[in-house]
């Protein structure tokens, strides 16, 4: 009898300075991001100071958004864009397959 073993996700968190020169974002269209409601960071209170932690899933979605942005779209139209990209992966496979046959 062989038991199955459950699969255990570690989501990591990062933070804010990780989190620009991972994804290569400025600062404040990050920051444009949250103040809009596309993303939501944990904030964590040390002290008197306040820290954002970013999940696995804001990292996914913030990267997405920004790959748009930089394309030339305005946020709500790149927000979109993502969202519909992440939650439909097999399609975005299916665009990419299609324009490289062009």
């Amino acid at each position: 009898m062989h038991l199955v073993q459950p699969i255990i996700r570690i989501e990591m968190s990062v933070k804010t300075p990780k989190l620009l020169k991972l994804i290569d974002i400025p600062r404040q269209r990050l920051y444009y991001l949250e103040q809009k409601g596309y993303i939501t960071p944990q904030k964590i209170v040390i002290g008197e100071k306040e820290f954002r932690e970013y999940s696995d899933e804001d990292v996914k979605k913030i990267e997405c958004i920004w790959k748009y942005l930089k394309k030339g779209f305005k946020y709500k139209i790149a927000y979109e864009k993502a969202i519909e990209e992440l939650s439909n992966p097999q399609m975005n496979l299916i665009k990419t397959e299609t324009h490289e046959k062009v």
